[in-house]
Protein backbone atom coordinates (compact mmCIF):
# COMPACT_ATOMS: atom_id res chain seq x y z
CA UNK A 1 0.00 0.00 0.00
CA UNK A 2 1.54 3.32 -0.96
CA UNK A 3 2.47 5.56 2.04
CA UNK A 4 -0.37 7.90 1.39
CA UNK A 5 -2.74 5.65 1.76
CA UNK A 6 -1.72 3.88 4.81
CA UNK A 7 -1.39 7.73 6.78
CA UNK A 8 -5.24 8.29 5.50
CA UNK A 9 -5.99 4.58 7.59
CA UNK A 10 -3.57 5.27 10.19
CA UNK A 11 -4.54 8.88 11.08
CA UNK A 12 -6.93 9.29 14.53
CA UNK A 13 -8.13 12.08 16.57
CA UNK A 14 -5.83 12.75 19.07
CA UNK A 15 -7.31 14.11 22.63
CA UNK A 16 -4.27 14.13 25.15
CA UNK A 17 -1.17 16.13 24.40
CA UNK A 18 2.50 16.52 26.22
CA UNK A 19 3.28 19.95 26.76
CA UNK A 20 6.39 19.51 24.68
CA UNK A 21 6.37 22.30 22.18
CA UNK A 22 5.92 21.74 18.26
CA UNK A 23 9.37 22.89 16.36
CA UNK A 24 8.41 25.91 13.98
CA UNK A 25 9.61 23.83 10.85
CA UNK A 26 6.96 21.09 11.78
CA UNK A 27 4.25 23.58 12.26
CA UNK A 28 4.90 25.52 8.89
CA UNK A 29 5.27 21.77 6.45
CA UNK A 30 1.71 21.00 8.02
CA UNK A 31 0.69 24.68 7.07
CA UNK A 32 1.93 24.29 4.00
CA UNK A 33 0.11 21.34 3.47
CA UNK A 34 -3.21 23.05 4.43
CA UNK A 35 -2.62 25.77 1.77
CA UNK A 36 -2.17 22.81 -1.39
CA UNK A 37 -5.37 21.62 -0.15
CA UNK A 38 -8.26 21.89 -3.70
CA UNK A 39 -10.24 25.22 -3.60
CA UNK A 40 -13.15 25.93 -5.33
CA UNK A 41 -11.87 27.57 -8.52
CA UNK A 42 -8.77 27.50 -7.10
CA UNK A 43 -9.63 31.10 -5.36
CA UNK A 44 -8.04 29.78 -2.14
CA UNK A 45 -10.92 30.93 0.31
CA UNK A 46 -9.38 29.86 2.97
CA UNK A 47 -6.43 31.09 6.00
CA UNK A 48 -4.66 29.82 8.67
CA UNK A 49 -3.71 31.17 11.51
CA UNK A 50 -0.60 29.41 13.79
CA UNK A 51 -1.41 30.15 16.98
CA UNK A 52 1.52 28.99 19.53
CA UNK A 53 1.66 31.48 21.96
CA UNK A 54 0.33 29.75 25.06
CA UNK A 55 -1.66 32.71 26.16
CA UNK A 56 -3.68 33.86 22.66
CA UNK A 57 -3.80 29.76 23.15
CA UNK A 58 -5.42 29.78 26.29
CA UNK A 59 -7.73 32.68 25.32
CA UNK A 60 -9.19 30.44 22.46
CA UNK A 61 -9.56 27.62 24.27
CA UNK A 62 -11.66 29.18 26.84
CA UNK A 63 -13.71 31.63 24.25
CA UNK A 64 -14.38 27.73 22.78
CA UNK A 65 -15.52 26.38 26.08
CA UNK A 66 -17.53 29.10 26.71
CA UNK A 67 -20.26 28.05 23.91
CA UNK A 68 -20.61 24.78 25.72
CA UNK A 69 -20.89 26.34 29.01
CA UNK A 70 -17.66 24.42 29.97
CA UNK A 71 -14.66 25.10 31.98
CA UNK A 72 -12.57 22.17 30.44
CA UNK A 73 -9.80 22.55 27.67
CA UNK A 74 -11.52 21.61 24.36
CA UNK A 75 -7.89 21.38 22.94
CA UNK A 76 -7.10 18.81 25.11
CA UNK A 77 -3.59 20.15 26.12
CA UNK A 78 -2.31 20.54 22.71
CA UNK A 79 0.39 23.15 22.28
CA UNK A 80 -0.41 24.07 18.73
CA UNK A 81 -4.15 25.77 17.40
CA UNK A 82 -4.32 26.54 13.72
CA UNK A 83 -6.98 27.96 12.90
CA UNK A 84 -8.74 27.52 9.88
CA UNK A 85 -10.88 30.34 8.54
CA UNK A 86 -12.37 31.17 4.71
CA UNK A 87 -13.80 33.83 3.06
CA UNK A 88 -17.62 34.08 2.80
CA UNK A 89 -17.76 35.40 -0.71
CA UNK A 90 -16.73 32.73 -2.02
CA UNK A 91 -19.57 29.82 -2.45
CA UNK A 92 -16.82 26.51 -1.93
CA UNK A 93 -15.74 28.59 1.24
CA UNK A 94 -16.86 25.78 3.60
CA UNK A 95 -15.91 22.78 1.44
CA UNK A 96 -12.16 24.70 0.78
CA UNK A 97 -11.64 25.27 4.52
CA UNK A 98 -12.43 21.75 5.81
CA UNK A 99 -9.71 20.21 2.83
CA UNK A 100 -7.46 22.36 4.57
CA UNK A 101 -8.23 20.81 7.74
CA UNK A 102 -7.91 17.53 6.61
CA UNK A 103 -4.85 18.02 4.93
CA UNK A 104 -3.10 19.91 7.92
CA UNK A 105 -4.39 16.78 10.21
CA UNK A 106 -3.07 14.18 7.70
CA UNK A 107 0.71 15.98 7.17
CA UNK A 108 0.32 16.35 10.78
CA UNK A 109 0.27 12.50 11.09
CA UNK A 110 2.76 11.92 8.55
CA UNK A 111 5.34 14.47 10.87
CA UNK A 112 4.91 11.95 13.59
CA UNK A 113 2.14 14.90 15.50
CA UNK A 114 -1.07 14.19 16.77
CA UNK A 115 -4.28 16.17 15.50
CA UNK A 116 -8.17 16.73 16.08
CA UNK A 117 -10.43 18.82 14.32
CA UNK A 118 -12.04 20.87 17.11
CA UNK A 119 -15.21 22.40 16.13
CA UNK A 120 -16.83 26.04 17.37
CA UNK A 121 -14.50 28.19 15.38
CA UNK A 122 -17.59 29.49 13.36
CA UNK A 123 -19.25 30.68 17.06
CA UNK A 124 -15.94 31.99 18.39
CA UNK A 125 -15.36 34.18 15.57
CA UNK A 126 -18.99 35.25 15.42
CA UNK A 127 -18.57 36.89 18.93
CA UNK A 128 -17.37 39.78 19.86
CA UNK A 129 -14.47 39.19 21.42
CA UNK A 130 -13.48 36.46 18.35
CA UNK A 131 -13.79 39.28 15.95
CA UNK A 132 -11.68 41.86 18.08
CA UNK A 133 -8.80 39.34 17.63
CA UNK A 134 -8.76 39.00 14.21
CA UNK A 135 -8.90 42.56 14.22
CA UNK A 136 -6.03 42.65 16.55
CA UNK A 137 -4.20 40.05 14.04
CA UNK A 138 -4.85 41.92 10.90
CA UNK A 139 -7.32 40.18 9.39
CA UNK A 140 -10.14 41.66 7.46
CA UNK A 141 -13.12 40.36 5.36
CA UNK A 142 -15.93 38.11 5.79
CA UNK A 143 -14.34 35.56 7.44
CA UNK A 144 -16.33 32.23 9.25
CA UNK A 145 -14.55 30.24 11.10
CA UNK A 146 -14.06 26.47 9.79
CA UNK A 147 -12.20 24.92 12.52
CA UNK A 148 -9.37 24.45 14.48
CA UNK A 149 -6.38 21.92 13.85
CA UNK A 150 -5.06 21.36 17.48
CA UNK A 151 -1.45 19.60 16.62
CA UNK A 152 1.22 18.25 19.39
CA UNK A 153 2.71 15.11 20.37
CA UNK A 154 0.26 12.41 21.58
CA UNK A 155 0.36 11.29 24.73
CA UNK A 156 -0.80 8.31 25.20
CA UNK A 157 -1.73 5.31 22.91
CA UNK A 158 -2.99 6.40 19.92
CA UNK A 159 -6.63 5.11 19.31
CA UNK A 160 -7.71 2.06 16.81
CA UNK A 161 -10.08 2.56 13.75
CA UNK A 162 -13.42 1.20 13.92
CA UNK A 163 -14.28 -1.14 11.34
CA UNK A 164 -15.96 0.74 8.18
CA UNK A 165 -19.51 0.26 7.86
CA UNK A 166 -20.81 -2.51 4.81
CA UNK A 167 -22.75 -0.16 2.85
CA UNK A 168 -20.15 2.88 3.21
CA UNK A 169 -19.59 2.19 -0.84
CA UNK A 170 -22.51 1.45 -3.71
CA UNK A 171 -20.93 0.74 -6.55
CA UNK A 172 -23.03 2.00 -9.92
CA UNK A 173 -21.48 -0.71 -12.63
Amino acid sequence: MSETLENIKTRRSIRQFKDTPVPKELIEKICEAGTYAPTGMGKQSPIIVAVTNPTVRNKLSKLNAAIMNGTNDPFYGAPVVLVVLADKERGTYLYDGSLVMGNMMLAAHDLGLGSCWIHRAKEVFESEEGKALLKEWGIEGDYEGIGNCIIGYPDGKEPVAKPRKSDYVYYID
